[in-house]
């Protein structure tokens, strides 16, 4: 057993004969590890302790006690005790004459919504303590019995991603691959010289007696799809790759947790019709204290849903962090072309690509396949996030990037009907649809009351968001690591602010940015034909947004709106001879 380094060049298959290609070494030839080494580079010291705690802790969880110790119990009952007070002392609006109709419309939405989200947690339960622990027991004895492949791919893409963190990456990897007893290739797409070293070297001192192998497929055009796409390009015309093995598609800087690649594969060989799974996730923010909280709680809610979704046979995203795919979907011509050159016609917008989402890309493409996928709870992937400055920058942009991502995906979802994506999925990716609108309705209703009716009628709506939320927030904590009295107010907002930027990224699809991959960017192009378009977007952002203001005016009574009865009076008293 030894381990081998190689990297090959391959421009798109729909390029032209003279596309750029990086590097001079062909198809095969070995990666001179040692000559780089030894020509002057800093060697990669071997992975302190120090590193390996900066994740450990996610690996137990925590106790009953450590998780509802007695600071938590106090605020949480200081919390709730705020409420009852406030409940008690302000005016009840459910039985104030004026605002009747605004609490039927609030009271409305919030049993839909809180109806829908209590199907979804009953489903997760149902999944979590029922369904999956089937599974995980037919898989386990699957495994031990020896049925498990002989080989592993592994598609990997970094791009001048931080050292320190693509060290705990490989550790994690060959940590796996040497427990599991397999061989494994990695299929990495590269498009930064210091990524290749690092891992080449790290692998070569550290996995030298396993049977593992190092493709570089460097990318020749920029941007995170491409270096999907040059990865499996090369696996494709690598040969010999069972269509039944497992690949795992994964980023640069997603950390297995142990026992992940057993977890996850062994699930192939009892369901010979699941075709893709995707894992539970964790993240280490470094940076901000509040970001960490706040994808602590998106996380939290990321289970409850991707559990929901698995019992239908379908989930809503095959996650970039780290997933996995049957090979014959991987190599197939149309899922590379899917990935590296995925496209919208917009009736506004003409024809324009996708810059990220390539994770929506991959899911869009298996639904087409009506093929089965799962969530595995059991199996974990930890991301470390370095966040400079106060984070409220990146936290803006990156839910500009998710909504535009499950909008340009979504519609094209919804198209391919029922009976293809299955009624469950189909209803969700409506209901994100809907959602977008109608969490502005109490918003807007709040704010017209406190203009028109009474100012402190607004602090009923706020007592009831403060205690709803804090309902939503119990049901999550039973899946968040901690235990964080700031949950519901993270929670309204991240409603509030995610509504928001889906209604103005619906109408500028094309308008995409990915700050923390390069600053990449697409769709601010100058020109007068572009100002026009700009401009009708921005005019259909306010007639959707005025209509819905209106709507809301009219059926609360706020304003009267002119009637053809009332237009006929007005005519008639300015204009005696009218009629």
């Amino acid at each position: 057993m030894s381990f081998v380094a190689r990297t090959i060049d391959l421009p798109s298959e729909n390029s032209p004969p003279s596309a750029p290609q990086i590097g001079a070494l062909a198809f095969g030839d070995d990666l001179q590890i040692a000559n780089r080494h030894n020509g002057g580079s800093v060697p990669v010291p071997p992975l302190s302790q120090a590193a390996i705690d900066e994740y450990g802790f996610l690996l137990q969880k925590p106790t009953w006690a450590e998780k509802w110790n007695p600071k938590v119990l106090f605020f949480l009952a200081l919390y709730l005790a705020v409420c009852l007070v406030l409940l008690l002392l302000v005016p009840n609006i459910l039985w104030n004459p004026d605002t009747k109709d605004i609490a039927i419309v609030i009271g409305t939405l919030g049993i839909w919504r809180f109806g829908w989200w209590f199907n979804h947690g009953v489903r997760a339960l149902i999944y979590e303590y029922k369904h999956y622990p089937k599974l995980r027991t037919l898989a386990d004895a699957a495994w031990v019995r020896g049925d498990r492949p002989r080989h592993i791919h592994i598609m990997m893409t970094t791009y001048k991603e931080n050292a320190a963190v693509t060290l705990l990456v490989m550790e994690s990897i060959v940590r796996e691959v040497r427990v599991t007893g397999l061989s494994a290739t990695i299929w990495l797409g590269s498009g930064d010289d210091s990524d290749e070293i690092i891992i080449a070297n790290y692998l070569a001192q550290y996995a030298d007696d396993l049977e593992m192998e190092l493709v570089i497929a460097r990318q020749w055009q920029g941007g995170k799809r491409y270096a999907i796409g040059t990865a499996l390009r090369a696996m494709r015309l690598a040969g010999g790759i069972n269509g039944q093995d497992a690949v795992v598609f994964m980023d640069g800087d997603s950390i297995w947790g142990p026992g992940m690649l057993q977890k996850c594969v062994s699930l192939f060989y009892i369901d010979p019709e699941l075709q893709a799974l995707t894992t539970d996730e964790e993240v280490i923010v470094h940076g901000p204290r509040w970001q960490e909280v706040w994808l602590r709680m998106r996380f939290a809610q990321r289970r409850i849903a991707m559990q929901s979704h698995a019992l239908s046979g379908k989930v809503l995203t095959l996650t970039g962090r780290l997933s996995l795919f049957r090979a014959r979907h991987v190599i197939n011509p149309k899922f590379i072309a899917q990935v590296e050159e995925d496209y919208l016609e917009h009736w506004l917008w003409g024809r324009f690509r996708f810059l990220s989402g390539d994770d929506k890309s991959t899911w869009y493409y298996m639904l087409t396949q009506s093929a089965k996928m799962m969530y595995v709870p059991d199996a974990l992937a930890i991301t470390i996030e370095h966040v400079e400055g106060n984070g409220r920058e990146r936290m803006v942009q990156n839910l500009r990037r998710w909504s535009g991502n499950m909008l340009r995906n979504g519609a094209r979802a919804i198209a391919l009907g029922p009976n293809k994506v299955g009624f469950f999925i189909w209803w969700c990716v409506v209901d994100q649809r809907l959602a977008m609108w109608t969490m502005l309705v109490s918003p807007i209703l709040a704010i017209l009351t406190l203009i028109f009716i009474s100012p402190w009628l607004i602090v009923g709506y706020l007592v009831w968001v403060a205690f709803s939320r804090l309902v939503q927030s119990m049901w999550l904590y039973a899946y968040a690591r901690d235990v964080h009295i700031s949950f519901p107010l993270i929670i309204f907002v991240n409603q509030l602010l995610n509504a928001s930027v889906k209604v103005y990224s619906l109408y500028r699809l094309s308008k995409q940015r990915w700050t923390n991959r390069g600053n990449q960017s697409s769709g601010f192009q100058e020109g007068f034909v572009e100002k026009l378009r700009n401009w009708m977007a921005s005019y259909l952002t306010i007639v959707s947004t005025s209509g819905l203001l209106l709507i809301l005016i009219s059926y609360g009574g706020f304003v009267k709106l002119p009637t053809s009865y009332s237009f006929d009076s007005f005519l008639a008293f300015k204009l005696p001879f009218w009629g």
